[in-house]
């Protein structure tokens, strides 16, 4: 019976259930973490060390490539590394929260958005423990944050809104369609290289095909409204209006998409 009125739930009343109960997802997230390095003595902090030797050697190697200086190259490297990881886990996760969630869903009538929300905040927590590594990045050159750092604050929110409705969507997809994650993990691949992430926007050339290549790039407009702040510039106008209609065309696609599939994800588990 239970399980009958969940799936009656339209979809912003799943999301808003979801939001109002946010500490399941917060507490499920987190377990995940901790269940994954319970025997390790360091704990999640591998991933940062991992994080941290790959930012190394990748800034040195394109930063010699690009002979560009290493106390603006190797900060500009370190966020755009550590901000395409959590981008890249979120949309590879998402794929898969419903499929890996299967047994919970068919059993206890639990919202649908609650694991969303479960993957967002478990690689949130990665994403936290990532960052540890760019204040030492600035020790290093001696280099500080100034108060456009508070910009980060409203640019994470919007990254945050635009990659949960991505992975709503992806979620219900490949619930439906197995082989779809597959083909959303090579797109991430591709969108790693041509994204400014170990090259700089200033690298590529003049012309109209440069300046396209960026602009009709979503994930260089959610990176630089994070990424900007942090090296102490702006992101900008573009980057701001682009992200927010991501979000508000986004969102509604999403509620609709939902709202149509929701009572069909448990049969296609």
């Amino acid at each position: 019976m239970a399980r009958a009125r969940s799936q009656t739930m339209t979809a912003w009343e799943d999301i808003s259930r979801s939001v109002a109960n946010f500490q399941l997802a917060a507490l499920l997230g987190w377990q995940d973490v901790a269940q994954r390095y319970r025997r390790s003595s360091i704990g999640a902090f591998w991933l940062t060390i991992n994080m941290g030797v790959l930012i190394g050697a990748l800034g040195l190697v394109f930063g010699t490539i690009f002979n560009s200086p290493m106390s603006e190259f190797l900060p500009f490297i370190c966020v755009g590394l550590i901000m395409w990881g959590y981008f890249s886990s979120l949309v590879n996760d998402g794929c898969g929260s419903f499929i890996s969630n299967s047994e919970t869903m068919l059993q206890l009538p639990i919202p649908f958005f609650t694991y969303i929300l479960r993957t967002w905040w478990r690689n949130t927590i990665i994403l936290a423990h990532n960052m540890v590594i760019f204040p030492i990045v600035l020790l290093i050159f001696w280099k500080f944050v100034n108060f456009n750092v508070l910009l980060t604050i409203p640019g994470f929110v919007l990254v945050s809104l635009n990659l949960l409705w991505v992975m709503v969507v992806l979620a219900v997809l490949c619930t439906r369609y197995r082989d779809l994650t597959q083909i959303v993990q090579n797109i991430m691949q591709v969108g790693m290289y041509v994204t400014p992430i170990m090259w700089m926007p200033d690298h590529l050339p003049g012309g109209t095909r440069s300046h396209l290549m960026l602009e009709l790039n979503p994930f260089y407009h959610l990176i630089s409204i994070v990424r900007e702040p942090l090296l102490g510039g702006t992101a900008t106008q573009l980057n701001w209006m682009v992200t927010v209609a991501m979000a508000i065309v986004g969102w509604t696609v999403a509620l609709l998409f939902l709202n149509r599939f929701r009572s069909r994800i448990t049969y296609w588990l």
